[in-house]
């Protein structure tokens, strides 16, 4: 679900009760298109999430602040210099347009005491964050609009903040149910949803859909008495709601506990299809519901080069493999050369020079006939040299091609754990790490001056299970061999996805019996950590870490083993982030 008018609604009225008359304490960017605000009141400190991706554009109250660059952008600076200290009075809403106002008292310069305005326009790929003062004059804009982008509406320092114009649309609030289908019904030629989400402010289409019911579908001239009466009735406690309720933050997620939709009121348009969840807090709602989202959004923006670089890779070695593959298939035929040559010589006394072939049998094939294919400006013992030559060619590529290929399997599974571990990544360190590993395999140049500042290297992530075992996962594949061949005792348990990239997960046993609830909890942290973490049954092998050999040569992160157990589990986000405590 988009985030509407109407949702949004919500959301400012949450934040009046959350940060109301807090004050400013900090201000960070994570990124272009992100903004942190930091503001501490009656309800302590609280930290302010305002988004503006194109497909997350959001604002709300955040436990997952994102890592910060190590260096401010302007727009940042600019916000610290005007926001600082500020008094955060009031947020205010048009209608139930997307648009939120956040205004402060603050100081200038020179100490008076001057209005600040914060706008969050939230429209999709038109997203925007605006400061501008009292008299409407714009500050700055984390995305300037030129009169080369619209000539309609131009966002640039010194010019007059004028709002987005609004949509012909009526505004629930303001209107009375006959008045809104009267208006629906001048949609005759739409599906009853559509005309919904034509006539009203602020609702999306979940919210349109919700309220005709099984009525949706129907065009609204085929809608009967009965139907409009149903969707009366459903306006009316959407005013409600809006106007009297707090409303319900509810989240549906399907059976992996991967969140798939979002809303303040129940939706029942999917049945059983996905199972409900009641958070506390709008802000909760979207912080888990965008969480993973942004996260890989954000690791493709910090490590766009890695991930370039890996793509690169992964296609040339695929490329080189199957060539070397072709090849290899090509030399399967060496043994008909060797025979070719064996019944020639056995056949030297008959056979005479200028032939263009030789008609032999074949006493390989119970002496079926066999016609052989001569170089006539050869003797048939030059030809049967020249067809041993290429068998002792073609056995010899055999032989060499089939390391060529083993070694190009092993390197094309080595980038794509490495591509995993990129994706699941966090945070800029994590990144680091990841293009440390690169740089060893020789992958990626290693920038100057690097050995000066190494950085201490992260600790495994830590979890711990609903018996007490802790559980330690590796974040990259340097940090994978580390875990499991330097870190863990032999009689910790190692597990790790059968036949897909992931992390290597160590459950440490302390010199105590590890239980089988303990293996199954490790194992299903094991598939959350893989490539696999959205299939539905995901094979993990576990064994004790004295099973475990690294083979000479081989690239980080490659171990082999050959006494296990394997347990099927489907990794549940849920469990894994809230039952199973994450330490770190």
């Amino acid at each position: 679900m988009a985030l509407d008018g109407i949702f949004l609604s919500k959301i400012k009225d949450e934040l009046l009760r959350e940060i109301s008359f807090g004050r400013v304490e900090k201000v960070h960017q994570p990124s272009r298109e992100e903004l942190v605000i930091h503001l501490r009141g009656k309800n302590g400190a609280k930290k302010l999430f305002l988004s503006i991706r194109s497909n997350s554009p959001r604002i709300h109250l955040t436990e997952h602040a994102p890592e910060n660059p190590a260096v401010p952008p302007m727009f940042c600076m600019l916000m610290r210099k005007k926001l600082l200290n500020a008094q955060l009075v009031d947020i205010r809403q048009s209608g139930l347009d997307r648009i939120l106002y956040l205004d402060f008292n603050a100081t200038n310069e020179i100490g008076d005491k001057i209005k600040l305005i914060l706008s969050i326009e939230i429209m999709a790929k038109y997203s925007n964050i605006i400061l501008f003062d009292g008299d409407g004059k714009i500050v700055d804009a984390i995305k300037r609009v030129d009169l080369s982008q619209s000539a309609v509406r131009q966002i640039l320092p010194g010019f007059k903040y004028i709002a987005p114009p609004p949509q012909s649309k009526l505004n629930i609030t303001d209107h009375t149910t006959e008045n809104i289908i009267a208006q629906i019904k001048t949609f005759p030629s739409k599906s009853l949803s559509s005309a919904v989400l034509s006539t009203l402010q602020g609702a999306s289409p979940l919210t349109c859909r919700e309220l005709c019911g099984e009525f949706g579908e129907l065009y609204t001239d085929e809608v009967s008495d009965k139907g409009f009466e149903y969707l009366s009735e459903n306006l009316d406690s959407l005013r409600n709601i809006i106007m009297n309720e707090p409303g319900v933050p509810f989240m549906l997620k399907d059976e992996t506990g991967k969140p798939v939709d979002f809303s303040f009121f129940p939706i029942k348009q999917y049945g059983d299809r996905y199972r409900t969840e009641i958070k506390s807090s709008f802000s909760e709602l979207l912080d888990e519901f965008y969480y993973e989202c942004d996260r890989l959004e954000r690791t493709k923006q910090k490590g766009q080069d890695l991930v370039k670089l890996l793509n690169s890779a992964i296609s040339r070695v695929s490329k080189k493999l199957s060539l070397r593959q072709a090849e290899l298939a090509h030399c399967a035929d060496r043994e008909k050369l060797r025979i070719n040559a064996e019944l020639i010589n056995a056949n030297l006394y008959r056979l005479e020079k200028g032939a263009l072939f030789y008609d032999l049998e074949n006493y390989y094939d119970e002496n079926k006939p066999i016609r052989i294919k001569a170089d006539p400006s050869k003797s048939p013992s030059q030809n049967a040299q020249k067809y041993f030559k290429e068998y002792r060619k073609a056995k010899t590529a055999e032989q060499l091609l089939t390391g060529f290929i083993e070694e190009s399997k092993q390197e094309l599974a080595y980038l794509e754990t490495v591509a995993d571990s990129l994706e699941r990544a966090d945070t800029q360190a994590e990144i680091d790490e990841i293009r440390n590993e690169l740089s060893l395999g020789g992958y990626v140049k290693k920038k100057r001056g690097t050995d000066k500042k190494s950085s201490k290297a992260l600790p495994p992530i830590e979890y711990r299970t609903t018996d007490g075992f802790r559980v330690l996962v590796g974040r990259n594949n340097v940090q994978n061999d580390r875990l499991s061949l330097k870190t863990a005792a032999k009689n910790d348990m190692w597990l790790h996805t059968q036949k897909f990239p992931g992390s290597h997960v160590i459950i440490v046993s302390d010199n105590r019996e590890i239980s089988d609830e303990a293996i199954v909890e490790a194992a299903e942290i094991a598939a959350y950590h893989s490539k696999a973490r959205d299939a539905k049954l995901v094979p993990v092998d576990y064994t004790y870490v004295k099973n475990l050999k690294k083979p000479q040569g081989a690239p980080y992160g490659k171990v082999i083993y050959h006494v296990y157990y394997s347990v099927n589990v489907t990794p549940d986000r849920d469990k894994i982030n809230a039952k199973l405590s994450k330490v770190k």
